[in-house]
């Protein structure tokens, strides 16, 4: 690493940001190399190593531009293809957008390099983990949030998805970027912390093996049949004039093949004519029709608010009774326009059918369907974590609809299915998912595909769906745990470097990580925040710590720390001069031993 790490060649390193963004997204669907996502953070965690906070800045924005020049560049296929926008602008707004993203891991790199100041165990475990998974769950939500391609995903295949369920995909992700962490120490670390890092690291997988055998939800019934269906309409014919009467057509033939079913569930905007267009003549028969045979039928429609205007991507439910959900979270510049007033030209140059819905107003994500209660998500909004647990309890099941055709042959729906498969998981519940041209399935309780239609086959797929109740953690306490992790490590890391000795080059460290060190500055802290009965030991800390001048790294020949109007023992001593006279004794005793020896590692 001496080379990549050289003055006389810093391309090397800044490539290898790069590299390491790039290659992240081989961990994500359809490759799913989960093992590699901890690999890359490590070479990642290596080029922030030991520079600056404005290099660190660069290297980690050229880290995101790899991780989603390489994850989203389907971007560009629904504003070309289907936006009718021309190449150039294509090419150019999805470049801006990258770039833009890019920017919460270049300003992760830069607090890292600014941040790391401590021992050399609390930047890879602490400050770099926390910080990562603090900018990723910013960038989830800051400016409407674009939540794809975070690291917890690529764990859905492997050990670590056991911690969905308790932590969700953004504590999936720390345990991810804390593995890369460990790594990076299993190479560069002295043997004995080595060995640490080594058995940390198989400690953290193999607990995820454990607690993939924890059933953290219960049936609530009998099993029902439950039926996805894929017409595959092409997005360039499905908003064509006319063409509404093909696709009801065809997916009328599809549930005539389903009806053995009890619920059938047609994809996201799947007739592309207003509801109350075709309620006459389509959906009052079929709902007549699903009532007679004893099934439910759910399907997304839009829906026109007459009286003023307004229309909404819906989510429809006919058979024993009828319910409507209006999508909440809309997709920005796919349906509707942020900044309208604003942006003006650039407005102009969409002309995405549909591209002005309006936000709907159910305060939680349920749908009534037949006698029981689902908890929906209409396309984009499954890629929100916290949205989706807003169901819980009262849902039994999920049901997702999409129309990933947007974006064309890409990486695009089998990034989406993998998101849809973390919401399973996290929420201990089924999920029933159609999408107009794949991958449509049906997802258990553990984040498995239990059923699925290929992209790009026109068919449907049925399979038994287990209504299930009860909470998992993530459900109770949703991504507050792992936010709240993430920050606290940071905290931890900050005090790290607060405690760490001064030295120079050329010069000892005193007590270089010592177990007494350790002790000593785990009491220093936990007195300020628990216990005065923890401050002889807190005190002996300070003093530990402060064995030399910070300005000269000379001992302190003062007899009297009160006397010492240099050294920061003598400034301790003189902050907690209203102690008790025994304190005084003590540190004057502690002072004593430190110049003696006794409490040198």
């Amino acid at each position: 690493m001496s080379l990549l790490s050289s003055r006389g060649a810093p391309i090397l390193p800044t490539l290898l940001a790069l590299a390491s963004g790039s290659l992240t997204v081989l961990g994500f669907a359809p490759f799913s190399w989960f093992p590699l996502a901890a690999i890359t953070l490590a070479v990642f965690h290596q080029s922030l190593t030991n520079i600056s906070p404005r290099a660190g800045f660069w290297r980690g924005w050229w880290f995101g531009v790899g991780l989603l020049g390489f994850g989203v560049f389907w971007i560009r296929i629904s504003l070309n293809e289907f936006g009718n926008m021309g190449a150039w602008a294509a090419n150019l707004l999805m470049a801006l957008f990258i770039a833009a993203m890019a920017l919460y891991y270049g300003l992760a790199g830069w607090l890292f390099c600014k941040l790391d100041k401590g021992p050399y165990w609390a930047g890879p475990l602490l400050l770099f983990p926390g910080i990562y998974v603090f900018f990723e769950w910013l960038r989830g939500w800051l400016f409407t949030g674009f939540p794809w391609l975070n690291l917890g995903y690529t764990q859905i295949d492997g050990p670590l998805a056991g911690y969905a369920p308790i932590a969700g995909v953004y504590g999936v992700s720390l345990l991810v970027a804390l593995s890369g962490g460990l790594l990076w120490g299993l190479f560069q670390w002295p043997v004995r912390p080595r060995m640490a890092a080594g058995l940390g690291l198989g400690a953290i997988w193999l607990a995820g093996v454990g607690l993939q055998q924890i059933d953290w939800t219960h049936p609530a019934g009998a099993s029902f049949r439950a039926s996805v269906l894929q017409a595959n309409i092409p997005q360039s014919a499905k908003w064509v004039p006319d063409a509404g009467v093909t696709i009801a057509q065809a997916y009328l033939e599809l549930t005539k093949d389903h009806l053995e079913s009890d619920l059938i569930v047609w994809p996201e905007t799947a007739l592309p004519d207003f509801l109350d267009q075709v309620r006459d003549p389509l959906i009052t028969p079929l709902a007549e029709r699903a009532q007679a045979e004893g099934i439910e039928i759910v399907l997304g429609i839009p829906v026109m608010d007459r009286a003023t205007g307004r229309y909404y991507n819906g989510l429809l439910s006919i058979g024993g009774r009828e319910d409507l959900y209006a999508k909440r979270h809309l997709v920005p510049f796919g349906e509707f326009m942020p900044f309208k007033q604003w942006l003006g030209p650039l407005v102009e140059m969409f002309e995405v059918p549909m591209s002005d819905f309006s936000h709907g107003t159910n305060q939680r994500p349920l749908l009534e369907v037949g006698p029981r209660l689902a908890g929906v998500s209409i396309c984009y909004e499954d890629a929100f974590p916290n949205e989706v647990a807003q169901a819980l309890p009262e849902a039994q099941f999920l049901i997702n609809v999409s129309n990933d055709a947007w974006f064309g042959d890409s990486l695009a729906p089998h990034q989406h299915l993998e998101i849809a498969r973390m919401r399973a998981l996290e929420n201990g519940r089924f999920m029933v998912r159609a999408t107009n041209t794949g991958i449509s399935a049906i997802i258990d309780d553990r984040g498995r595909v239990i059923a699925a239609v290929p992209s790009f086959v026109r068919g449907g797929v049925a399979a038994e769906v287990r209504p299930l109740q009860g909470l998992t953690p993530y459900a109770i306490v949703r991504h507050w745990l792992a936010i709240g992790l993430a920050l606290a490590i940071v905290v931890a890391g900050l005090f790290a470097g607060m405690l760490r000795p001064a030295f120079r080059d050329g010069e000892r460290m005193h007590a270089s990580f010592s177990r007494c060190w350790i002790l000593d500055a785990a009491a220093y802290r936990l007195s300020a925040i628990f216990s005065v009965r923890a401050l002889p030991w807190s005190v002996a800390a300070v003093l530990h710590r402060m064995m030399y001048r910070s300005d000269t790294a000379e001992p302190c020949h003062e007899t009297s720390m009160l006397d010492c109007k240099t050294c920061p023992s003598g400034f301790a001593a003189r902050v907690t001069r209203f102690l008790p006279a025994f304190f005084e004794l003590y540190m004057a005793a502690s002072a004593r031993r430190i110049s003696s020896g006794r409490l040198s590692a």
